[in-house]
């Protein structure tokens, strides 16, 4: 076992006790980088390495911190600005001149003591979880680089599974802290919404889908990020407090909580993702929870409905200026103009009908909380696929007539702001990992940290290295 085998509380304890310098890990840190990131390409950006060094070595000058991230190397998804790092969003349209500065919650992780030195890839833009974009090309998948990553944080997830970084940041619209996190054997986690901001740029009130979270190897590490990445902007409307989560955590476990399995709710599946994820009902039931299966608690085909005409409206909202301009149009992927055009052509009276849909779902939600601590769902619905593909074209047979529809099993979360911890639940017959969503009521994140952290000890696959 090698110190980057460790976890985030591992590495804490041997920079806290002089085991081993801020420096000396960033040095392993290089090292394995070197090792591994050839044949996965997680790691896309990063400075060179006196800088990485030097940055090191001022937290070891600094002294140890209150910060709970003090000394550990991090690199952040390349969406967010880091200073001094090149934010390209996998798009050709980004020049990779370094950010002048870091966005909001990358600035609580840096002020946390983290040793800011690289950038993980993701999907243009990250549309489709599936990590691949023209500026740095694929991201392989841990435990077979010819497969995907998933996405969008398919870079952070393999980093990590790699060993290359003991925590990272991720987002998620569209499962992409749960999918590549199922697909790589690691824990991801979709925080309630409202609970990590964004920035404070542009509405800040319409827009309830997308938010930054937490990924690591242990529910542990999960609740230390998310306890520095977490609390309320001033500048935003929304916000929820924070909490010390890794604390909270404890008084939960899966000891006698009663989940809710929502079987496959009338969605395709590829071959064993099924029995892989009745595996671990069962497994969950063997700890103590109370593990029911109920019908599908709300119309599928509504929840989609109004889910892919949000996301238009979400992301032309964002994205339209790059559309409106013809010089750069070109350079957007099909995805990106598909998305961005429905968009425009929305009606106000269309997002009021969409966003209905999605109070009526809350509702139902709240109800089902009402007699369960969380609900399950698969990561995922096929295994993850050749990495050069585009996306899946069907599933079990069923054309998918989107890029994203192979997903949709991620949307009832999303849709409502869900919080959503991805389990790590084991290997299929062709050695690949597969995850499962352990949802909880908005609010509920400290919950389900300490449900997840109960599965962890009994089921810790996320010791299970990948083999070259």
């Amino acid at each position: 076992m090698t110190v980057l085998d460790h976890d985030l509380v591992g590495l804490r304890k041997f920079l806290q006790s002089g085991q081993i310098s801020a420096r000396e890990l960033m040095q392993e840190t290089l090292a394995q980088i070197e090792r591994e990131n050839p044949r996965v390409n997680a790691i896309v950006s990063m400075l060179d390495e006196d800088a990485c060094l030097d940055a090191a070595q001022a937290a070891d000058d600094a002294g140890d911190s209150a910060g709970a991230l003090h000394g550990i190397p991090l690199a952040i998804k390349d969406l967010a600005n880091a200073k001094g790092l090149a934010t390209t969003m996998g798009s050709p349209l980004f020049p990779k001149s370094p950010a002048a500065k870091d966005d909001l919650f990358v600035e609580r992780m840096r002020r946390a003591g983290a040793v800011i030195f690289a950038k993980t890839n993701t999907p243009e833009f990250g549309l489709g979880s599936h990590t691949f974009n023209p500026v740095h090309g694929a991201t392989g998948n841990a435990y077979d680089a010819t497969k995907s990553a998933g996405g969008s944080s398919g870079g952070a997830s393999v980093a990590l599974a790699t060993r290359m970084t003991a925590i990272a940041d991720g987002s998620d619209m569209m499962g992409s802290l749960r999918n590549p996190a199922g697909w790589n054997n690691i824990y991801g986690m979709r925080p309630s919404w409202g609970l990590v901001p964004s920035e404070p740029l542009g509405d800040t009130f319409m827009h309830q889908m997308a938010t930054n979270g937490p990924m690591a190897r242990t529910p542990t590490d999960l609740a230390i990020l998310l306890s520095v990445q977490a609390g309320p902007d001033p500048r935003q409307p929304h916000g929820r407090m924070a909490q010390d989560f890794a604390q909270d955590m404890r008084e939960y476990s899966l000891k006698s909580a009663k989940i809710a399995y929502l079987g496959d709710w009338g969605l395709p599946y590829q071959d064993g993702i099924l029995d892989i994820t009745e595996t671990a009902v069962n497994d969950l039931a063997a700890l103590g929870a109370q593990v029911d299966r109920i019908s599908p608690p709300f119309n599928m085909k509504a929840l989609w409905d109004s889910w892919i005409q949000l996301r238009h409206w979400s992301v032309a909202s964002s994205l339209s200026v790059f559309y409106h301009d013809e010089t750069k149009r070109s350079l957007l992927k099909p995805a990106a103009l598909w998305e961005i055009e429905n968009g425009l052509a929305m009606t106000g009276a269309q997002i009021h009908a969409a966003s209905l849909v999605r109070s009526q779902w809350f509702a139902k939600a709240a109800s089902l909380f009402s007699e369960y601590d969380a609900l399950i769902l698969p990561s995922a619905q096929c295994w993850p696929f050749d990495v050069n593909l585009v996306h899946p074209s069907e599933i079990a047979g069923v054309t998918m007539d989107t890029y994203h529809r192979w997903m949709q099993v991620v949307i009832p979360a999303g849709l409502i702001g869900l919080p959503v911890v991805n389990l790590p639940i084991g290997f299929g017959s062709s050695g690949l990992p597969a995850g499962l969503q352990l949802i909880g009521a908005r609010g509920a994140d400290a919950k389900l940290l300490g449900m997840a952290q109960s599965w962890h000890m009994a089921h810790p696959y996320s010791d299970i290295k990948p083999t070259a």
